[in-house]
Formats: structure tokens, C-alpha cells, sequence
């Protein structure tokens, strides 16, 4: 099987497109192994994309994280998969199906884009102690479970030893989260890091922790309800803005693509 090693704004994944029929294997075992950095390919994630309808062009796009464990949202992922489709199929706008939810995508000169959807937003979910200051972090689903702390500096953060905290605490049990922490740099620029569920780790980036960290912020009156910018780790910045049909439910995630490189799996 063929594979991709690419990633979205530094969030890498290994990518299988389109794979031949007889190919189905245990991909949460293989996700364990694949994303192994000392001893695999090395991912965030193994995103399996399977092309479902050329007319009007839909894909169905799974993302086992290296836990095995599957999201069912992952911004990212989404965006390296419709950059794959528009490089194997031509296409520049599609829709892409990810745990039942239908996402839209396009692609532009610079950027590729994909719909998030907002659902439940629960102000002052949990607290903590960050660098001797009680801290409130605000949950938010944007597809997949969030919270956001707003910070004064993301860089002063133990981003880890916090994240993990927070991302197993008994007021967020069973599933756990995502965990977000975020400073305000003006009205429309954000500076982000992101602990990951799955991924146990922090990682250079991820597209529904972007969106989640705009909503808060706008709620918390820090930025405007229009486009934002938002910094990682990763240099490579996202920008979130409201979808013009639905603007108070679903936000566009855009930024850039890179195919990294392309290999063989045995």
C-alpha cells in the first residue's frame, strides 16, 4: 500500500488514499504502529480516505490516532485529505464524511479549507493552578471535545504536565479532552498550544483546537466574530472564519498543506 507522510500547519499524519479492495486490515493496531516515532513511520495521526462519489465529490475520511483510538473530528486530517483529492482527482471543492458528520472543503492558491461544526459551549468547565494563578478552562465542541484556557503567555506554559492534568480530570471523565491554551495577541490574532487527546502530547498544531480557541476568545471578548488568525507551535498559522450561510454554527479552518514525502507500507 502507498502512502502519503504529509502534514496541515504541522500536524503530520499518514496518509492512505483510495486503497485497492482486499486491503482492510486492523487500523487501530496499525495506527499504534505506524505512528510510532522511535520506531515507525512517525504521525499524529493514520488518516484512511476513500473516494465515495465523483459527482458531486465525496469523501469518507477515517483518523486513527497513535493510541489507536478514532476522532471523530480532526481538522487537519481533513484538510490532508482534500489536498490529496484535489491532487489524485481534480477536484477543488468536495465534501468529506467524518463519523457521520459532513464537512465541506476547498481549495484555494495558498490554503485549504474545511467546515467545523459548533456544538455545546460550557464556560468555566474545570479549573487549575498554571504558574501559581487559578486559570478557568471554558469547554467547547467543535467536533470533538475541547477546553480552552486563556493565558498571558502560552510560552510560560508547562503545556504537557498541565495538558495531561487536565485532559484526565474526574470532572471531564469518560472521554477526557482536548486541551487548549490561548493568549490574545490583538482583536484578530490568537498564539495557540494544544495538548492532544490520542496523541497524548502536545502537538505543532490542530485545526479543530483553532477553531475551538476562536470561540472561546470571541466569547470572551477578546477577538471580533469575523477571521482570525491563530499561531502554533508549527510557524504555520491557521485562519478560522464564519461559514456566510451559517456563521453561528459552523467556522472554516484554512491553512497550508505540505506532502512531506511518499513510501511503501509492507
Amino acid at each position: 500500500m502507498r502512502f502519503r507522510k504529509i502534514h496541515g500547519a504541522g500536524n503530520d499524519f499518514v496518509l492512505l488514499s483510495d486503497l485497492a479492495p482486499g486491503s482492510i486490515r486492523e487500523w487501530p493496531k496499525e495506527a499504534e504502529r505506524l505512528c510510532a516515532r522511535p520506531a515507525g513511520v512517525g504521525a499524529d495521526g493514520l488518516v484512511i480516505s476513500h473516494l465515495v462519489s465523483n459527482v458531486p465529490a465525496v469523501l469518507e475520511v477515517e483518523c486513527f490516532m497513535p493510541d489507536g483510538s478514532i476522532a471523530t473530528m480532526c481538522g487537519n486530517a481533513l484538510r490532508c485529505s482534500a489536498w490529496a483529492a484535489h491532487q489524485d482527482h481534480g477536484f477543488g471543492e468536495m465534501r468529506l464524511r467524518m463519523a457521520g458528520v459532513m464537512h465541506e472543503a476547498r481549495i484555494t492558491d495558498d490554503s485549504v479549507w474545511v467546515t467545523a461544526e459548533v456544538g455545546m459551549i460550557d464556560p468555566r468547565r474545570v479549573q487549575t493552578v498554571i504558574n501559581g494563578k487559578p486559570t478557568w478552562f471554558d469547554g467547547v465542541h467543535t467536533g470533538t471535545e475541547h477546553v480552552v484556557a486563556i493565558v498571558d503567555d502560552v510560552d510560560a506554559i508547562d503545556t504537557v504536565t498541565v495538558g495531561r492534568l487536565i485532559r484526565h480530570h474526574a470532572a471531564l471523565a469518560p472521554l477526557g479532552t482536548n486541551v487548549n491554551f490561548v493568549q490574545s495577541l490583538d482583536g484578530q490574532t490568537l498564539k495557540i498550544r494544544t495538548y492532544e487527546r490520542g496523541v497524548e502530547a502536545e502537538t505543532l498544531s490542530c485545526g479543530s483546537g483553532a477553531v475551538a480557541a476562536v470561540v472561546i476568545a470571541a466569547m470572551r471578548g477578546l477577538v471580533a466574530p469575523r477571521t482570525v488568525t491563530v499561531h502554533n507551535r508549527a510557524g504555520e498559522p491557521l485562519t478560522v472564519r464564519p461559514h456566510s450561510s451559517r456563521p453561528k454554527r459552523t467556522q472554516w479552518v484554512g491553512g497550508p498543506v505540505t506532502n512531506t514525502f511518499e513510501g511503501v507500507l509492507a
